[in-house]
């Protein structure tokens, strides 16, 4: 069986490509990273596909700003940068338009007062869990990132979706789940819980 692996992307030349007006070479990487970015602010701030894509373009407007006027100090962490940014801009446009919560939890909040409780804690905890995600180097982030966007994804997919091998893919899940793990445990036990 002849499958085409997905070749694992080098975000950083975006800088590069940037710089030195390369538009197709931008382009391309920028139309592989933006859905990486909105599905990002979906799964980590409940935004929704329209709200998650205006805060994503309003963002790479601000880093690509940067990166023209060569501010950007550390271009291997351009993806955490931009998921950053991406997540600061929702907020922001939160704050300016009061448009943080999305259909699902305006009408959860019509809910019986106990269920409100559980689904505040359930996002009070995913959030968290996202802050910790943060935390680890890109590479990490991504790997994990996809696991969790891909629940059912089989080790073999992964395998194939990320050029390692399942032993690999497996090793690298369970470091990454480990290290997640303890900062959820010290951010847990920092805030008191």
């Amino acid at each position: 069986m002849n499958v085409k692996a997905k070749r694992r992307v080098d975000y950083s030349a975006l800088v590069d490509f940037i710089q030195q007006e390369n538009v197709r070479k931008t382009n391309e990487l920028v139309k592989e990273m933006i859905p990486k970015l909105v599905e990002y602010l979906r799964v980590t701030v409940a935004a929704t596909e329209d709200v998650a894509r205006e805060c994503v373009q309003q963002a790479f407007l601000n880093v690509y700003e940067r990166i023209v006027e060569d501010k950007l100090n550390d271009p291997k962490s351009l993806l955490s940068y931009m998921m950053m940014t991406a997540r600061n801009e929702f907020f922001n446009q939160y704050r300016k338009n009061g448009r943080l919560v999305n259909n699902e939890y305006v009408t959860s909040s019509v809910s019986e007062p106990a269920e409100q409780v559980d689904r505040l804690i359930d996002r009070e905890r995913m959030e968290l869990l996202f802050e910790c995600i943060e935390e680890l180097d890109d590479d990490s982030q991504m790997f994990i990132l996809y696991f969790i966007n891909h629940p059912d994804a089989t080790t073999k997919e992964a395998s194939g979706y990320f050029e390692l091998s399942e032993s690999n893919v497996r090793t690298k899940k369970y470091r990454i789940t480990h290290q997640l793990h303890a900062l959820f445990k010290m951010k847990m036990a920092e805030q008191g819980r």
